[in-house]
């Protein structure tokens, strides 16, 4: 089968970061012959640094990426189209496939509301058009689509866990010691109550290690620690753009991560290590329910205690900020954390392949 993925780079690299693991794994694991069609080639160049923005088509990592212009060059519809998460396709694009009625997909957002395994995999007529859409729904249960993950991820995890040279090395790539400090990672929304969370760890004085993408927020951060006076154990390094292996790595070393959006959610998530995640911001506090659905399934396998913590981390973050007390007991429950989200993946491994799940779904229309 010949299967095409259209992605709109909407908010920042979140859409793209899905979509080329997506196309990989297709590729790679499962033989498809695959083409990326993407809007804009100079944003994805910077987590495919193989791609060359001025061309208007390339075989990278074996899948062939496009550039999605206008107007649309004439071809050929595939046999799986993929719309990811509902960045409607072109025009001509949508004729095309009128001739040939290809298997289309909706490649929605990841969430782990209850309603998704109802509507998972349902079908919609196109009014017009007469195409069949069928919606697929990524999702933390059997009965959803999955999470997006490469076939070996947890093997390489273990071995770069285990191993404390894969990880003195990464560091040193970095320029960063971590010198028996907690390390933690940030990568947020600019609405995050981030001046809460540096108090807070400056008050605590353990030393602390927070690592930050180049960027607005860590131009804030740097700001706001040069205006703090005195001795404390607040470290802050900036880290430039990092590609998506590298990233794993990073979050892979770190004793807390905290993320955002859906593609370093799930990195997070693989990553075995706590970690406290930012939705997206919508209206009418909409990201708080996909927050509290993530809690209880994330946490519905942890002892009550720690639960408790956790839950009251995530819910700091997104709301109104650390406390000093907040931060300690978060501090204090990072060894029972840890051993939760390493359970956690394990787990999730055992149910969730998407792009697996994914292939066979399509497989049966023909």
């Amino acid at each position: 089968m010949r299967w095409d993925i259209f992605c709109r780079i909407v908010d920042n690299y979140g859409d793209i970061g899905v979509c080329w693991r997506l196309a990989k794994q297709l590729a790679q694991a499962h033989g498809i012959q695959v083409r990326l069609w993407i809007d804009q080639p100079g944003i994805a160049a910077k987590l495919v640094p193989e791609l060359d923005p001025a061309l208007p088509a390339q075989t990278v990592s074996g899948v062939e990426i496009c550039h999605w212009t206008l107007p649309f060059p004439q071809t050929a519809a595939a046999d799986v189209v993929i719309e990811a998460f509902g960045c409607d396709l072109p025009p001509a694009y949508l004729h095309a496939m009128q001739a040939s009625r290809p298997v289309w997909i909706n490649l929605e957002y990841l969430s782990a509301e209850r309603w998704v395994d109802d509507f998972h995999a349902r079908a919609s007529t196109h009014p017009q058009l007469g195409l069949t859409k069928h919606f697929f729904f990524p999702g933390f249960t059997p009965a959803s689509g999955g999470l997006l993950r490469e076939t070996n991820l947890l093997a390489e995890r273990t071995r770069f866990q285990q191993s404390h040279a894969l990880q003195a090395a990464f560091w040193e790539s970095l320029g960063i010691m971590p010198q028996h400090a907690y390390t933690i990672s940030l990568f947020c929304y600019p609405h995050a109550p981030l001046e809460s969370l540096l108090d807070a760890m400056m008050q605590v004085g353990q030393p602390v290690l927070c690592i930050i993408p180049n960027g607005p927020i860590a131009e804030h951060a740097m700001a706001w620690l040069r205006s703090r006076k005195g001795q404390h154990k607040l470290r802050i390094a900036t880290v430039p753009f990092l590609s998506q292996e590298r990233y794993d790595h990073l979050l892979w070393a770190c004793d807390l991560n905290f993320v955002r959006g859906e593609d370093s959610w799930i990195r997070a998530l693989w990553a075995g290590k706590p970690l406290i995640w930012q939705p997206y911001l919508q209206e009418e506090d909409a990201h708080l329910a996909k927050l509290e659905a993530f809690l209880q399934h994330y946490c519905q396998d942890s002892p009550p205690d720690l639960s408790i913590h956790i839950m009251a981390a995530h819910r700091a973050w997104n709301r109104n900020g650390f406390t000093p007390s907040a931060w300690q007991a978060l501090l204090a429950a990072l060894p029972g954390w840890h051993k939760q989200s390493q359970a956690y993946a394990r787990k999730q491994a055992e149910e969730s392949d998407l792009a697996a799940k994914l292939v066979i779904y399509c497989r049966k229309f023909f």
